[in-house]
């Protein structure tokens, strides 16, 4: 597809085993792949009964497509091994729930998904922070080199904003805070960018994260005149700062400018859309924008062609909070 719609996506997707075919062309192309054991041959699709659908263990019916693996013998679906494993949403309703995911310039709440697809509040959230973990980065992506940006930001709420019974006598101390920091590190030469939330914003937090994500010898930092860079610029080829104090934000082809894009879009979405983001799961918040920043010049259909191509191996459990 080099176009699509809700419309035309919704019209493709009239049935759970049009939903298994789809998946399965943009998953396996003409070659299913086995799950199991990674066999590329000629596998067996296993013909319901009735030429559409199959009973279950519960007695009820079932369209998805199933397939026998022709080395291991196992059977297997498209679902298997992937974040739609294990899934009693239907299929149907991830597409669509991927197609709005990957379409929507500022995110889509779980309360939404919620309303428009008639799931429980339980199971949007869950779906979407599946949706999240397939967002994630590649773990064996490169290092960045070439021009790269780093600067950070403040998320959260300020304690003089609270209700009076909820302030404590540390909230009330001039400077008092408990917002999250959160360092991006962005490319200039891809256009990809890397986002964590962070306890501090010293030295000392900020040099193994420059390490991991950069590669030194071949890159010239980009930062704001924060002392907490001047100790960690040694490593690099260069390194080249603006004052925003003094009301400087671009000198020649030295910027942070790409990494404020990056916090503002960041902060209207939590904001406008999500409303309130917890710590806890705040770092599937950034693996979302970081996907949707680093992709930002694909089209819809792009976008979504590359998340599918992620779901695979990347299972998240739901796990019941303590005491629930």
């Amino acid at each position: 597809m080099s176009k699509v719609s809700f419309l035309s996506l919704a019209d493709k997707l009239r049935t759970e085993g049009d939903a298994y075919r789809v998946l399965e062309e943009m998953r396996w192309g003409d070659q299913p792949i086995c799950p199991h054991c990674g066999s590329v041959r000629k596998h067996y699709f296993l013909t319901p009964a009735n030429g559409a659908s199959r009973k279950t263990r519960t007695g009820s019916t079932s369209e998805r497509r199933v397939w026998k693996c022709a080395d291991c013998r196992k059977q297997f679906t498209v679902l298997v091994g992937t974040i739609f494993h294990g899934s009693k949403i239907p299929l149907r309703i991830w597409l669509l729930v991927i197609f709005d995911a990957c379409s929507a310039k500022n995110g889509i709440s779980a309360r939404e998904v919620e309303r428009k697809y008639g799931l429980t509040p339980k199971s949007a959230w869950f779906l979407m922070h599946r949706l999240r973990e397939a967002m994630k980065r590649e773990p064996i992506a490169g290092l960045l080199s070439g021009r790269v940006i780093v600067d950070e930001t403040w998320y959260g709420g300020t304690p003089k904003n609270r209700h009076g019974h909820k302030r404590t006598k540390k909230d009330r101390l001039q400077g008092a805070t408990d917002k999250t920091p959160i360092v991006a590190l962005v490319s200039r030469e891809t256009g990809e960018v890397r986002s964590q939330a962070i306890p501090n914003v010293t030295a000392a937090t900020l040099k193994p994260i420059l390490q991991a994500n950069i590669n030194t010898k071949r890159t010239h930092l980009h930062t704001d005149s924060g002392m907490q860079y001047q100790s960690l610029a040694e490593p690099f080829a260069a390194h080249s700062t603006v004052d925003h104090r003094a009301g400087e934000y671009v000198r020649q082809d030295v910027t942070t400018n790409h990494a404020e894009s990056y916090f503002a879009q960041l902060k209207r979405s939590l904001d406008g859309t999500f409303h309130h983001v917890s710590r806890e799961h705040l770092h599937r918040y950034l693996a979302e924008f970081d996907f949707r920043y680093t992709t930002c010049k694909l089209s819809d259909v792009e976008r979504i062609d590359m998340l599918v191509s992620r779901v695979g191996g990347r299972r998240l459990m739901y796990r019941e909070p303590a005491g629930a």
